[in-house]
């Protein structure tokens, strides 16, 4: 639940839908299903696998795996990428929370309500913007300082249900709307002639790999709390999938018919949810309970993402520095939220980062995680020792190559096709800086505090009940 929890955010409620909308619909969901079981379920099994071998944070399973010295900053080049991502996930956060409490205001369904004016407004105050991701930090906060079991777990046990629930309930008042079975037909119906587009697979590659946070820490955080005989192989990758996948298509079945209902386009882009679907509610009966329902659910996902991710900073800085969990909880949360304040205040700088980060940063952090798997610790050994002790399905010997060559030819492929196409950009001389400076800067911090020869500190990073 905590995996699905961490998953489930804007990728699959947001970005899903006007990615599918733009790539042929049916074909892209085909595309999207195959990368997401052929490379991010193995992915996710050996990240998840490598928590639980090691029982540490990032930084604390990398040192494991390649003792002492530099080079373990590598684990620091995934928790600056974590870190960074949260920074302006917690902006967009902000932005799903407005929403859902003008969803219960009504103020989609009030007379002469024009969606695009309301967000050009909204964008337009900065004050508000950067109030509404100081009230995010402020409940991850929270939600953290309860610990692992009272706080996270607490949360992703009901929220995730919850979300479920308002999907579902959408997608049947969607589908009793006249002109929704052309919705259901874009949405099913494979336009073969994509499925031969590059386009096509690259943006489902990239939808595979960011909403399931493979290469986010996450898999990793999670599974260095697994117990002995916790299912790695059903649990951490097949499940976790089945399930962030299912509620993304869930969520194109309840946007879609409802688009096509009143005739609005479904590749709208980005702002199909904030600008298109918005326009949707006051055309259909019980417009505004559909929005409410919609905006609750849509800010339930984002904020048990960031929950999570957060985690992941928290679990590996308690470990390092020995500080209590109050402590590292409210300094990683205070840390993300001034890293956030440019991207709440424009969410131009949050595009650029976005771009920047998920197209350079989390494949850097990928390469990292399954390198060190696939090229330190070995995949065989991985596989035996701890994705297949306990497991009910036995993951074979087809698992080592995938995760030593085909996951890290990917996430460097990735990387050479966006340099490629944005050369000379803005945000290919960004992406360059993050490949440069992030190994030179994990290499420098590491070679430093390992180098003063002190033992990491050591505490209860669970919440004292836990």
């Amino acid at each position: 639940m905590a995996m699905i929890g961490a998953m489930v955010g804007a990728g699959n409620i947001w970005r899903f839908p006007y990615v599918m909308g733009n790539n042929g619909g049916g074909a892209f969901v085909l595309a999207f299903l195959t990368l997401l079981f052929v490379l991010a379920v193995p992915g996710l099994m050996a990240e998840v696998a490598l928590g639980r071998y090691t029982k540490k944070g990032i930084i604390g399973a990398f040192r494991d795996v390649l003792g002492r010295g530099g080079l373990v900053g590598l684990g620091v080049i995934v928790l600056l990428v974590n870190v960074a991502l949260m920074s302006y996930y917690s902006p967009l956060i902000g932005w799903t929370l407005y929403y859902a409490v003008h969803s219960l205001l009504f103020t989609f369904t009030a007379p002469g309500f024009e969606a695009q004016t309301f967000l050009d407004s909204f964008f337009a105050n900065p004050a508000l913007l950067i109030g509404l991701h100081t009230v995010v930090m402020a409940s991850v906060a929270g939600v953290l300082l309860l610990g692992i079991r009272r706080g996270v777990e607490r949360l992703v046990v009901y929220a995730v249900p919850a979300l479920v629930i308002a999907l579902a309930i959408m997608t049947v008042r969607g589908l009793t709307l006249p002109g929704a079975s052309e919705g259901i037909a874009f949405a099913f119906d494979v336009q073969w002639e994509f499925l031969l587009q590059g386009s096509t697979w690259i943006a489902a590659l990239g939808q595979a790999l960011f909403s399931t946070g493979l290469g986010w820490g996450i898999g990793l955080t999670v599974g260095s709390y697994l117990r002995e005989y916790d299912d790695v192989p059903l649990g951490g990758g097949v499940f976790t999938a089945i399930g962030e996948s299912s509620i993304a298509i869930l969520a194109a079945l309840a946007i879609f018919p409802v688009v096509f209902a009143v005739g609005v386009e479904p590749d709208a882009g980005a702002g199909l949810a904030f600008v298109s679907l918005v326009q949707v509610f006051p055309e259909i009966p019980l417009g505004g309970l559909v929005a409410i329902l919609f905006f609750l659910g849509f800010f339930l996902a984002t904020f048990t993402s960031g929950v999570v991710i957060t985690e992941v900073s928290v679990t590996t800085l308690s470990e390092e520095t020995g500080l209590s969990r109050t402590q590292t909880v409210l300094g990683v949360c205070g840390a993300i939220w001034l890293l956030g304040i440019p991207s709440a205040y424009s969410p131009a700088i949050l595009d650029y980062l976005d771009f920047v980060f998920g197209n350079w940063g989390l494949p850097l952090a990928t390469l990292a995680i399954i390198g060190v798997i696939g090229w330190v610790l070995g995949p065989e050994r991985l596989r035996l020792l701890a994705v297949n002790r306990n497991a009910g399905v036995h993951v074979g010997k087809w698992w080592d190559p995938v995760i030593k060559y085909v996951i890290p030819s990917v996430m460097i492929f990735i990387m050479a096709y966006y340099a490629w196409e944005d050369f000379g950009s803005a945000e290919m001389i960004g992406g360059m800086l993050v490949i440069v400076l992030l190994p030179i800067v994990g290499y420098g911090v590491m070679s430093v505090l390992e180098g003063r020869g002190g033992d990491p500190g050591t505490t209860d990073v669970t919440g004292g009940d836990d």
